[in-house]
């Protein structure tokens, strides 16, 4: 599953695949909450959406937009705080949490970091065989995060795991020379 906070959008999507086979859509949509509103009751709602969603399709893992510095820093904070709220919501189930960014969620899906939003929809629209690209961006940049983590969050948690087992496997004694 993947998510791509904010405030006043918070695109949700959710494939199902495995690397190297065709992907295909199991739900897509975004969380609305009205500017205006209180903080407190927008997470309130983006959360009950995030349980939600998490109870009904019961996802592998949570791969979520890493947030990065812009020059609104309202808008970071915003999108910093929809962001913790998904992390919490699949923390609190003990789903694996993967943060991906912009640049390497365009990449996975585009072939190159600087792709637009337009490039983005219009991969995740081929590579899931849709007939319309999902409306609005958020929706498919939250298709395209989940993409991202199945194509490169699979192997990058197998990689992970085999460096922590290696870690922690007990060394051999050093061979000793016999004197002769």
């Amino acid at each position: 599953m993947g998510v791509d906070p904010g405030l006043t959008r918070c695109g949700l999507g959710a494939v199902e695949g495995r690397p190297g086979a065709p992907l295909s859509l199991v739900s897509v949509g975004v969380v609305r909450t009205p500017a205006d509103d209180d903080i407190g009751a927008r997470l309130v709602v983006i959360e009950a959406e995030i349980e939600r969603w998490l109870d009904e399709l019961k996802p592998d893992a949570v791969a979520v937009e890493r947030v990065f510095a812009q020059h609104n820093v309202r808008t970071v904070m915003g999108t910093a705080q929809a962001s913790a709220v998904a992390i919490v919501c699949a923390a609190r189930r003990g789903l694996p949490v993967a943060l991906h960014t912009p640049s390497e969620v365009k990449a996975a899906i585009t072939g190159h970091g600087n792709a637009d939003k337009k490039q983005v929809g219009t991969m995740v629209t081929r590579l899931l065989r849709l007939d319309a690209m999902p409306k609005p961006a958020d929706a498919a940049d939250a298709l395209a995060l989940a993409i991202c983590h199945v194509w490169r969050g699979g192997v990058q948690h197998r990689l992970a795991d085999a460096l922590a087992r290696a870690r922690s496997a007990p060394r051999p004694a050093p061979a000793r020379r016999e004197d002769a």
